[in-house]
């Protein structure tokens, strides 16, 4: 073909036209990546004047209460202008927010809210953000004070987790390390004394503490659970004529009581507060426990009292003093089934109250079937989490669940109080908090502090004191908030070398405390000299992500998870609807 004539000109033309489409294409192509990235360039402003709007929202909420509803939602914003960092208004572009209360709002599971903002600028492009904001719950805080009175950290204290007061924080000379965050509303006084690993912030701002009416409130949240009890305050600081004890059981024979339906509680109301709680005699001075009915020994696998021993002489074999002093000494709470040797519904001091629900199947063939009450959905559906009582009350025992224990008088820990699923490990599956209108407070009664057999004028047996439980150490678990103080009864008096905290000489051994301690002032537990307890406390990082159920909020938002909304036809009245369960 290359001799045909003019071929040389339709080559050249063919070749301009195909390079005459490539550059039309090129051209079209570079114009669609312009519009493109001018596109996304309009989609990131727009996102975050969004989530600009969520923050000044949140922001806004925490200086003033009272703009969050209490239910539904509130236009927070119409069509505002928006402005950039150095204050110049942002041209083509407003912002509309909304704010309202989501999720699950009874405040079982913690209280949320959501903050709605749509952007949009003149050219018809739109952004729909919506921002979760938790109110912080006070589990959250290793440690928190109203007032921290003249009580110091001192003797290298290690704190782990938040710690907040509103006072003076004090801190002497010997010293104490804050693994967490610390905070106050005034200043650190000896601040040159204590380590920070995450820093500390003077000046805060203060936290409102709860109050008596955040604690009546969770009256209602009890009721239909049938967890109202009802108590009284006879008796002095450290006992208590209702003992609650908790309770797990393996429902399912798998070898573990770890099952959502395994956790119960029994409850054990007496005419005696002493009884109760096992506290020592009223004459303990002058006889030790010769008298006790609380505690004994064992003969042939049945416990006996050091009273029933006493016969008014001394030097037998059976004697009060040997069963204070041998191999099976115990002392056990009021009502216990080791007094008896199994469950008895009723003895001379008082009862187990019956369950007022339906008794499961699961449990009904017990000899206690009766008086187990279910703290689980599972078998109790409208139980809230929530235990409510009007009065004192005595608590021990082993949890299984999410539990909130009020009490509009004192909280007496009495023995161990304990998870089924151990905090240390990173599991939230059990969870307790204690919310009380006066105390809370360590008892000093046979079990958790060591005893002497016999008092100054016994004689035989002398000052040799003794412990009459299984460990020396007590073991709380749980967020401990009291409107007055968290304390140790008697912590001024009794030995101070008796039991010891691992190296250290103490009188009641080491209290190991893993949650958080949150009290309107800080009270005692030990003093520096060996009397009371030495604390080895720990946190419980649960509290921030999985409170008690109803327990109380600081009411301060903090920022959650953002989310990207579809704008094509958005409705906020449907959404806010969707985002609140029915």
């Amino acid at each position: 073909m290359h001799n045909e004539r003019g071929i040389a000109l339709v080559t050249v033309l063919l070749v301009t036209l195909v390079v005459l489409t490539l550059m039309s294409t090129a051209a079209v192509l570079g114009g669609n990546t312009a519009l493109v990235t001018r596109y996304r360039q309009r989609e990131t402003l727009l996102t975050t004047v969004a989530d600009a709007g969520i923050e000044e929202a949140r922001s806004a909420v925490n200086g003033t209460r009272t703009l969050m509803p209490d239910t539904g939602y509130k236009l927070f914003e119409t069509r505002a202008v928006v402005y950039d960092a150095v204050g110049n208004a942002i041209p083509n572009v407003t912002r509309t927010t909304y704010i309202g209360p989501t999720g699950i709002t009874s405040g079982q599971y913690g209280v949320f809210a959501s903050v709605v903002t749509i952007a949009k600028d003149v050219f018809g492009n739109t952004v729909v953000r919506r921002g979760e904001i938790d109110q912080e719950s006070f589990a959250k805080y290793a440690y928190f004070t109203n007032t921290e009175g003249l009580i110091y950290f001192a003797n290298n204290d290690q704190i782990y987790g938040p710690v907040h007061s509103n006072d003076v924080i004090n801190i002497v000379a010997s010293g104490a390390t804050f693994y967490g965050p610390v905070s106050t509303a005034k200043t650190i006084s000896g601040r040159q004394y204590g380590t920070y690993k995450q820093g500390f912030t003077e000046n805060a701002g203060k936290i409102g503490f709860p109050t008596t009416a955040d604690l009546n409130k969770l009256k209602a949240q009890a009721t239909p659970g049938n967890m109202l009890i009802t108590s009284t305050t006879t008796g002095v600081l450290g006992q208590a004529t209702v003992r609650i004890e908790f309770v797990a059981l393996d429902l399912n024979g798998d070898g573990n009581t770890s099952g959502d339906n395994e956790g119960f509680i029994r409850v054990y109301q007496s005419d005696s507060a002493g009884w109760a709680v096992a506290d020592a005699p009223s004459n303990y001075a002058q006889f030790g426990l010769r008298n006790s009915t609380n505690c004994g020994d064992f003969h042939g696998g049945v416990f006996k009292s050091a009273q029933s021993h006493y016969d008014g002489t001394s030097g037998t074999a059976d004697s009060w003093s040997g069963a204070l002093n041998n191999a099976s000494k115990r002392c056990y709470l009021g009502g216990s089934d080791s007094l008896w040797g199994t469950f008895k519904p009723n003895d001379a001091h008082g009862q187990w109250l019956k369950w007022p629900g339906p008794v499961s199947p699961l449990v009904a063939f017990r000899p206690d079937g009766q008086y187990l009450w279910p703290i689980s959905r599972a078998l109790n559906p409208s139980f809230k989490g929530v235990i409510y009582v009007n009065g004192d009350v005595a608590v021990s025992g082993k949890l299984r669940g999410r539990v909130t224990l009020a009490a509009t008088g004192n909280i007496v820990i009495v023995d161990n109080l304990t998870y089924v699923t151990d905090p240390s490990l990173g599991g939230c599956a059990d969870i307790l908090g204690l919310f009380v209108g006066n105390d809370v407070v360590m008892a000093d009664n046979t079990l958790n502090s060591p005893q002497l057999p016999q008092g100054p004028a016994g004689g035989a047996v002398g000052n040799s004191y003794n412990t009459y439980k299984a460990t020396k150490d007590e073991f709380v678990h749980g967020f401990l908030l009291a409107l007055n103080l968290f304390t140790a009864e008697n912590y001024t008096a009794g030995p101070t070398n008796a039991e010891g905290c691992q190296t250290q000489k103490d009188g009641r051994g080491c209290l190991y405390l893993t949650g958080g301690v949150i009290q309107q002032t800080r009270g005692a537990t030990g003093l520096s000299d060996g009397h009371g307890y030495i604390k080895r406390y720990a946190y419980d990082a649960c509290g921030q992500t999985d409170p008690p159920p109803y327990f109380p909020t600081t009411g301060h938002y903090v920022r959650g998870h953002y989310f990207e909304v579809d704008p094509t036809n958005f409705d906020v009245a449907a959404y806010f609807k969707l985002l609140t369960p029915q």
